[in-house]
């Protein structure tokens, strides 16, 4: 088979970092750091399946961290790392993937690019281990003072993730059993076969102490900004009432649509999807099911904002023009932005709700329908 699976391994108790939680499981930006580590895997377009180690006593804090994606149940780990990735490479086995990335969960802000590295150094070689040249001068000392300076040339800080041809490192840790090895690399070494190297990069930290929990503060900043833009139309049709914003307002006339046909909630849902990169809400509630008829918009942008959550994302900014002659929207404007606020759960101030005309011209001018347009900013942490 030639699958490739990441083994995110963040089965240790985390007694070093101190406080309350484990490291793997502290909030970074508000997402947890076990989080953060498996989206880098799930993100990535070449790898098929996550698996999570973790240890027996985190059931509860995993299945938070987790919550909402799309992996198998967790591997629990052992007393040592070393123990740890043995039972998560056991638990491949009936997989058999081609490729295998071990990470340790401690490392939350690795890129995409480190990980497409190493898996092209797979191509050629047997293991591929991302790292970054020993620039600093070192020394060796009693703890007091120094007793020799030792020479940079040729060391490298080994990162994770560290790749390998499945069947080469399952055979090699289970051969290395009872050895307390500190990386995968050195049980690739003791095996005997090669390990590339590829480039690391600094913000691909391991969250050991709470200063680099800082530091990746830091590092994450405002996150990624992005932008989507939704837009949508629904003609007028039979009813003495629309549905704008979540709000039910009367009318003359209803909107026909396969929901509720609120115009409003459907641009803004667009545009969070968008900006995420995940469809239309026709991917998500096909017109053509059943199940969807009739239902509350408010279903739509609530999933629309899960998505977002899931990726350790948030809301910047929602601004939403409607577009048409009638019914008159400045006396609703505030109920639609406390309603759209309510359902996103953030603050009224970060959306806007407008409304314009179009001059009498095209099909909302003659009042046959009413048009939406939405943009959404988001960062994604």
């Amino acid at each position: 088979m030639s699958a490739t699976v990441a083994l995110v391994v963040g089965a240790g108790e985390g007694r070093r970092f101190g406080g309350e939680l484990p490291k793997q499981y502290c909030q970074l930006s508000g997402v947890p750091v076990m989080r953060r580590s498996l989206l880098a895997f799930l993100d990535h377009p070449e790898i098929d399946t996550v698996q999570a180690v973790i240890h027996p006593n985190h059931e509860d804090l995993y299945g938070e961290a987790a919550h909402g994606l799309t992996l198998p149940p967790p591997v629990h780990g052992g007393v040592l790392r070393q123990d740890s990735v043995v039972r998560g490479l056991q638990s491949l086995m009936d997989l058999s993937p081609a490729k295998v990335l071990i990470h340790d969960a401690a490392r939350p802000l690795v890129s995409g690019a480190v990980i497409s590295r190493v898996l092209r150094a797979l191509e050629e070689s047997p293991g591929a281990v991302p790292a970054l040249p020993v620039v600093d001068t070192l020394k060796r000392g009693d703890g007091q003072t120094i007793t020799a300076t030792v020479s940079r040339q040729g060391l490298w800080r080994a990162q994770t993730p560290q790749g390998f041809r499945f069947e080469d490192i399952l055979a090699a840790h289970q051969k290395a059993e009872g050895e307390e090895l500190t990386d995968d690399a050195a049980v690739a070494e003791r095996a005997g076969f090669a390990v590339a190297i590829v480039a690391g990069e600094e913000d691909n930290l391991k969250v050991t102490t709470p200063e680099d929990l800082t530091r990746a503060e830091r590092i994450i900043g405002g996150g990624e900004t992005r932008t989507g833009m939704g837009f949508d139309v629904h003609r007028f049709g039979e009813g003495n009432q629309v549905m704008l914003c979540g709000i039910a307002i009367p009318h003359a006339f209803g909107l026909e649509g396969h929901s509720d046909a609120d115009v409003g909630l459907h641009a803004v849902c667009d545009a969070i999807l968008g900006a995420i990169g995940a469809g239309d809400i026709g991917s998500h509630f096909p017109p053509a099911d059943p199940q969807w008829k009739g239902v509350s918009s408010e279903v739509f942008l609530r999933h629309a904002s899960e998505l977002l959550a899931a990726k350790g994302g948030r809301i910047s900014n929602i601004d939403l023009t409607l577009i048409c002659e009638e019914p008159k929207i400045g006396p609703r404007r505030e109920a639609m932005t406390q309603k759209i606020a309510e359902i996103l759960g953030i603050p009224s101030g970060r959306i806007g709700v407008k409304a314009t005309t179009t001059e009498r011209l095209g099909f909302t001018g003659r009042g046959e329908g009413i048009a939406a347009q939405a943009v959404a900013t988001i960062c994604l942490f």
